[in-house]
């Protein structure tokens, strides 16, 4: 059913009796045109092979249920600040996919564009954050440097004055800003069901047919599924799915933590970042400060993370906002993060044939939700890479042409 005032006005007055489901649960088919590991890009992904391409025999399969996986697992954020040439036109594609979503998906996932700031506190800095500017302004992207006065305006509640860490100033894109994690899933999942897609969920992935060298389907805890096409987009479990086939993939998995703070009255209306270490903030719209920081730093499959870098992360909030220091943090979590060697996605075809790979997002895979679903069901469905995701090739690490947005090299417990 299509949401609207006149539907909730119409169900409330009947008690709310005639809301339907959300989506089917259907029972896994013997084959389909195409399956999707993973229901966080691959719900987005599936949407648009069906609304954009045409196909109708699609399947996404979860081993636990909608939102359970990475993609409910993060703090939000969405951003197109980037700078290199390989990663602009993704993410601002990313970020106009965002701005249209809730009319497009017909369901309210909660797009905020408060503001993202990234704070600067040296003159260096300030160089590398003006030369980030002018490249987003140059490719028709929204940025403005501010001054110490410009971020006080916006941000009274920082510490200007830190000895050792003093705010000089900040980068804001005012286009970005915050969505609903779990929002985005059902939004997905509801349109992806509508246009015919199958959302198979508690069924994991246990194996990939491959025979002369071709995928023919994957073994499930639900039985054989065949498909014409195999399609991974697993987040953190990436090189154990990708191993099932034979690959061996230039990525690291690690564990990030996020965290929740009691609710307070309204006391930051932006997302802001801190320069000095890494630490961001947006406060939610139940009151809570939801914040992170720092990857574990090594490697692992388990959905938890340890105490010091919880500190540490509670740290750079102190040094950023002292004001903060008597707030009670109520939840965390973590999420597995599939590292790439620079630090930037893989988008392409793999070496077996009929088998594609959406992996390696790093810190970026939720504000690219709905760009590589996008860029990931052209590439499915035409066998060729959409122009904005050109450069997320798996081979580009043998041949060199990198994209390392941070500049730290082939380490990816920094990126």
């Amino acid at each position: 059913m299509r949401y609207s005032v006149f539907s909730i006005l119409a169900n409330g007055l009947s008690g709310n009796r005639g809301w339907k489901p959300v989506w089917r649960e259907p029972e896994p088919k013997p084959e389909y045109d195409a399956v999707i590991v993973g229901a966080g890009h691959g719900l987005a992904t599936a949407y648009y092979l069906a609304k954009e391409h045409g196909l109708r025999s699609i399947a996404v399969l979860e081993k636990g249920y909608l939102g359970s996986g990475n993609i409910g697992r993060n703090t939000t954020i969405v951003r197109s600040n980037y700078l290199l040439p390989g990663n602009v036109p993704f993410y601002e594609w990313s970020m106009k996919l965002w701005e249209g979503l809730e009319r497009e998906l017909n369901y309210n996932a909660m797009v905020s564009q408060r503001g993202v700031l990234n704070l600067f506190h040296s003159d260096p800095q300030r160089d590398a954050y003006a030369r980030r500017g002018n490249a987003m302004r140059l490719h028709g992207i929204d940025a403005e440097l501010l001054d110490t006065e410009g971020v006080r305006r916006l941000a009274p509640m920082v510490d200007f004055d830190n000895a050792r860490f003093p705010v000089k100033g900040g980068l804001l894109q005012k286009r970005g800003g915050t969505v609903r994690h779990d929002a985005v899933v059902w939004g997905y999942g509801r349109a992806a069901d509508t246009l015919g897609v199958d959302i198979i969920q508690n069924c994991e992935v246990t194996g990939i047919k491959v025979e002369g060298g071709r995928a023919v389907g994957v073994e499930t805890s639900r039985g054989f599924i065949g498909a014409k096409k195999v399609a991974l987009a697993v987040a953190g479990n990436s090189s154990r799915v990708a191993a099932m086939a034979g690959l061996r993939l230039p990525i690291e998995t690690h564990v990030i933590q996020a965290f929740v703070s009691e609710g307070i009255k309204p006391f930051l209306d932006i997302v802001m970042t801190f320069g000095a270490g890494h630490f961001y903030v947006s406060q939610s719209d139940k009151g809570g400060l939801v914040f992170g920081g720092d990857l574990d730093g090594y490697n692992s499959y388990a959905q938890r993370g340890n105490l010091p870098v919880v500190e540490d992360v509670c740290e750079g909030g102190m040094a950023l906002m002292p004001g903060i220091g008597r707030l009670r943090i109520l939840r965390n979590w973590g999420g597995l993060m599939d590292m790439s060697m620079d630090g930037s996605p893989i988008i392409d075809k793999t070496p077996v044939e009929g088998l594609y790979l959406n992996a390696g997002w790093c810190y970026g895979g939720f504000k690219a939700t709905p760009a590589s679903g996008w860029c990931f069901a052209h590439l499915i469905a035409k066998d060729e890479p959409h122009p904005a995701a050109a450069a997320y090739r798996l081979d580009r690490f043998g041949s060199g042409r990198v994209i390392d947005e941070k500049g730290v090299g082939a380490h990816p417990n920094l990126h």
